[in-house]
Order: C-alpha cells, then sequence, then structure tokens
C-alpha cells in the first residue's frame, strides 16, 4: 500500500510538473506532443488510483459464456488497475438450495479456475465473501436506506421468483449485498454485462443516499461494460449459454476435452444458409459461432467474418471448435493440478480474505461512525 502511494504521489507530481512547464513553454514547437503526454499520465493516475470489485457465484467449473463474458476480461483488468478485487460470492449463491457438500467442491472449484484462467493473487485480490463478515454488516445498513418497492422491480427477483412475486427475503435482498460488496472497498469500477447494469445502478444510489445524509464518503462506482457480445446457448441462440441449462449440448465448460467441445460445436444449432456472417436478428445460430471465434481469438467480428470466407456452416463450427480447444486446452490441464492441490486453493483464499479485511474494516468503521455506532 505505500509502494502504491508513493506511486500515485510521483504521478501527480510529474502531471504538475508538465502543466507547469506547459504554462511556461505552451508555445513551445510541439505543444501538442506536450498536451497528450500529460492526457496520457492524467489517465494512468485516473486508473492508478482506482480499485475495480467483481464478483462471481461458485457455480462450479465455469462454461464458454463465464469465460468470455467475465473472466477473460478479469485477468485483463490486473494489468491496467493499481488495486482489484475479485470475489467468489457464496453468500449470493444460498439464494438457491444449495448441498454443503457439493458448495464446498464448488467453491475451490472456482477457485482454481479463476487461477487457471490467468487470475493472479500476487496482482489481485481473491477472496471468499463469507470470509469477510464486513459484507454482510455494510449489507445490513444499506439495506435500511433501500425501498421495497425498488427491490421488486429489479431484474433477480422479477425473474427468480416468478409469477406469484413469491421468494426468500435473501433472494429479495441479494441486490443490496451486492452493493455492500462494491461500496465496501469504495470500488470506482465494476465490470459488469448489459443485463447486470440495474444491479449497479442501485449500488450507485445507494451510494448517493448515504452520501447526501452523511458527506461524501462513497465514490459512485462507474461500470466497466464487457466488449465480449452475450454468448448464447448452442442449442438455443436466442437464449444465453446458462449452467443449468437441461441440455448438455447446450453449453461449453472450460474443462470439456477435445472430442466434447467438437461434437457440442457439431450440433449446434445455426441455419440452413451455407455462408458465415454476422447478423444476431436474422441468424442467431451462426452470429453467436462468430461471437464465440472472435472472443476466444482476440479479433474483431469483421475479422472473423473476413478470414471465414468461402466456408460453408458446417466447415465454419469445425474452425471455431479448434479456436476453443486451442484456448481451452492449457487451462484444461491446469485446472486438473489445481484441483488435485485443495490445500492450496484453501491458502489463496485465506490469504485472500486477509488482504480483503485491510481494506474493508477501516471503511466499514467509518461507516459505524459516521451512522452513530461508535
Amino acid at each position: 500500500m505505500a509502494l502504491h502511494m508513493y506511486n500515485v504521489r510521483r504521478i501527480r507530481g510529474v502531471i504538475q510538473n508538465l502543466k507547469a512547464a506547459k504554462r511556461t513553454f505552451g508555445t513551445g514547437p510541439e505543444p501538442e506532443k506536450q498536451e497528450k503526454r500529460v492526457m496520457d499520465l492524467e489517465e494512468t493516475f485516473h486508473i492508478a488510483g482506482s480499485r475495480v470489485f467483481s464478483g462471481i457465484q461458485p457455480t462450479g467449473i465455469p462454461h464458454l459464456g463465464n469465460y468470455l463474458g467475465a473472466i477473460k476480461s478479469w485477468v485483463t483488468l490486473q494489468e491496467q488497475y493499481s488495486c482489484v478485487l475479485y470475489s467468489i460470492v457464496d453468500l449470493h449463491s444460498i439464494t438457491l438450495p444449495q448441498d454443503p457438500a457439493a458448495l464446498r467442491q464448488n467453491i475451490l472449484d472456482m477457485t482454481a479456475s479463476l487461477l487457471a484462467c490467468g487470475i493472479d493473487p500476487e496482482r489481485s485480490i481473491l477472496f471468499q465473501q463469507s470470509q469477510v463478515s464486513e459484507h454482510t454488516e455494510l449489507g445490513w445498513i444499506l439495506g435500511c436506506f433501500t425501498s421495497m418497492p425498488r427491490l421488486r422491480h429489479l431484474p433477480q427477483w422479477k425473474m427468480k421468483s416468478g409469477k406469484k412475486n413469491e421468494g426468500s427475503v435473501g433472494l429479495l435482498t441479494y441486490p443490496v449485498l451486492q452493493s455492500a460488496d462494491i461500496l465496501l472497498y469504495k470500488s470506482t469500477h465494476v465490470p459488469v454485462g448489459e443485463d447486470q447494469v440495474q444491479h449497479l445502478e442501485l449500488a450507485q444510489d445507494t451510494a448517493r443516499i448515504f452520501n447526501y445524509k452523511y458527506g461524501d464518503f462513497f465514490p459512485v462506482p462507474k461500470p466497466l461494460l464487457s466488449e465480449t457480445r452475450k454468448i448464447k446457448s448452442l442449442r438455443d441462440p436466442t437464449a444465453k449459454m446458462s449452467k443449468s441449462d437441461p441440455q448438455k449440448m447446450a453449453s461449453v465448460n472450460i474443462t470439456d476435452t477435445p472430442d466434447d467441445v467438437i461434437l457440442k460445436f457439431r450440433k449446434a444449432m445455426t441455419d440452413f444458409t451455407s455462408e458465415v456472417t454476422f447478423d444476431p436478428d436474422r441468424r442467431p445460430g451462426v452470429s453467436n459461432m462468430v461471437a464465440i471465434h472472435a472472443g476466444v481469438s482476440g479479433v474483431t467480428v469483421d475479422e472473423v467474418v473476413h478470414q471465414s470466407k468461402g466456408l460453408d456452416t458446417a466447415q465454419y463450427k469445425q474452425v471455431v471448435a479448434d479456436a476453443v480447444i486451442q484456448t481451452f486446452s492449457p487451462i484444461r490441464e491446469e485446472i486438473e493440478r489445481l484441483r488435485a492441490d485443495p490445500g492450496y486453493l484453501k491458502e489463496v483464499l485465506s490469504q485472500g480474505a486477509e488482504k480483503a479485511k485491510e481494506l474493508a474494516i477501516p471503511v466499514y468503521h467509518d461507516v459505524r461512525r459516521l451512522i452513530g455506532f461508535c
């Protein structure tokens, strides 16, 4: 932390010196280059002074949609931001019934998967949510600032409570705990998909309400929208890829064998037009293949379509399957190695929780003081 503050002060000093130089020598021969350098350093400071938080439920081994929609970008964010926290949000998972033994294993499997995909405990804080009790304590406080009608209109409740509008208190207040997860660390940025924006808006509004009542305390977190298009089911390209899908051929897990991956893509639903194009409205199946191909290859949709000229859809499915296999093979091998050492995985989570607590405790202490608890 001391090193981080030193870096921030150093960047600030360089920016101030450059701005001073600009005022003195602004009429020099290359003022545009000077201005760009100032802007670049200001952006560096903006990132250096930021804090990213995101969470993922312990559903076991992630699937292709999880990887492209969240985990891949998480790995990149480690390089871009000075403070990044990733939480395995086991408290959120029990809004639905869980088998205790399965939950314990799923937490370790998710930990192994994140590490194998490139999450580095030396560059980010990876921890288990329930090991940091300040999450639930702050959640209770924030819940006292949140109205029931607001919670009932959020998509999570509407989707899972059904037509009868019934469900557990935990399911209803899930977004409040999500807000606490974010605000507990004074997070400035949160990676989200398009379907999660409303929940982040609740965290933003909660921060504003708290700040209005107690002074400027919580940063209002900003979304980091994923650039990857939402990955759809291989069997129903109008629905998102989901682990709960009863059709085994609908999703690709990152530990699937090459033969499994090839079979699933071979049976993926496309259409009868023998050409590779990207048109999600009229050709959702083929467009899903293109989105997957672009995601695992790290190129644009337009580049993928251009590279695939002359291929029919059957040939193209094989190309996409090969690209997925190439990406997932080393990850699958690393997951197998890590799963064989549960002690190491537990130690990673334990050390991550200690680091998370170091950040959480001072913030929660200040909240208690502002509220009047101490």
